[in-house]
């Protein structure tokens, strides 16, 4: 490969293309350092020139020692805006920054929630240190958690970043452990939930588990265990094979365990329901207590840990002295 040269996002990126026969936006990004996806956008714009001509074909093949020239504009301010919300830092470096969301607080704006999210919080947070991930200045999210569950959350602030955590997660390599309350004792105490989780053929804003023959959703492996058995309920831990909309609430609610104070996936049984009214307690007892992945810029493995919020430890204390 050619020496790279340095690369500021509002300069003029040049030098001599490598890898001879290969797909032309694969040898510029190799060249560039910037994504393969950001070199199709800035080939669509007419950014990117080979040879002096405007190259428009990212699967068009590389000549080696070919000069190439790209026009990479500064990042622009993303649509979401800055929000001086406090957030629970756990760990933040020049490329990423891990949170600690708490339960109520939705990631990314969206409709019904268009403020007061945490990508507003870390606009705000991040304010100049964001690298234009896909030409913006945003934080990348690259994994959610549900509005109302609280835990650990990893967002890029570098491209890098990006594409390292985004590899991680989608082959499956990041370590995650949730820690929840379900209704009931589980039997065996520990297992494997292997199912296809897909969207619900009766109802479009839930997530079902499908037939293992079916055609839609995707593979699904979640593994449990019981730390301490309650009145009525559990204290569990739940580690992830994979990372699917809703996958905890959906395998617990689908053996007869819902987490508590899911009104989705599965009802409380009643004799608990007094404690949560008590404590107002209104959202699933669920908490992403733990994550780990090699960092995608030094390589090193690293991982975070939060305990368990006031609310959770409040209902393990509750259930497990109520006799109701």
């Amino acid at each position: 490969m050619a020496n790279p040269p340095s690369m500021r996002e509002d300069e003029v990126i040049t030098g001599k293309l490598a890898g001879e026969g290969s797909r032309l936006d694969k040898a510029l990004a190799e060249a560039s350092g910037l994504s393969r996806e950001r070199i199709k956008a800035l080939m669509a714009e007419g950014a990117v020139l080979v040879d002096g001509a405007t190259a428009s074909s990212p699967s068009a093949k590389a000549r080696v020692d070919t000069r190439f020239s790209i026009t990479v504009p500064p990042a622009v301010e993303a649509e979401a805006q800055p929000q001086e919300i406090p957030l629970d830092v756990v760990f933040e470096d020049d490329h990423l920054i891990v949170v600690n969301k708490p339960a109520g607080m939705v990631v990314h704006p969206a409709a019904g929630n268009p403020d007061g999210t945490l990508v507003n919080a870390l606009l705000y947070h991040c304010k100049g240190q964001l690298s234009g991930i896909g030409g913006v200045a945003r934080p990348g999210i690259v994994h959610r958690i549900d509005k109302d569950t609280s835990g650990l959350l990893v967002v890029a602030k570098s491209t890098e970043a990006h594409e390292g955590l985004a590899s991680q997660f989608a082959d499956h390599s990041i370590k995650r452990r949730y820690q929840a309350v379900c209704a009931g004792h589980p039997n065996p105490s520990s297992g494997v939930i292997k199912t296809r989780i897909g969207r619900s053929p009766n109802n479009r804003k839930k997530m079902a588990v499908l037939p293992d023959d079916s055609k839609r959703g995707k593979h699904a492996v979640t593994h449990y265990k019981t730390v301490k058995k309650l009145n009525d309920c559990s204290l569990i831990e739940c580690r992830l094979e994979t990372g699917r909309t809703h996958q905890i609430r959906v395998h617990l609610g689908s053996i007869g365990h819902p987490l508590l104070g899911d009104q989705t996936y599965g009802r409380t049984p009643a004799r608990i329901r007094p404690v949560l009214k008590e404590l107002n307690f209104a959202r699933q007892a669920l908490h992403a207590a733990s994550l780990g992945f090699d960092h995608p810029v030094t390589g090193r493995f690293t991982e975070f840990d939060a305990e368990l919020p006031a609310d959770i430890r409040e209902l393990i204390d509750e259930t497990a002295r109520s006799n109701r």
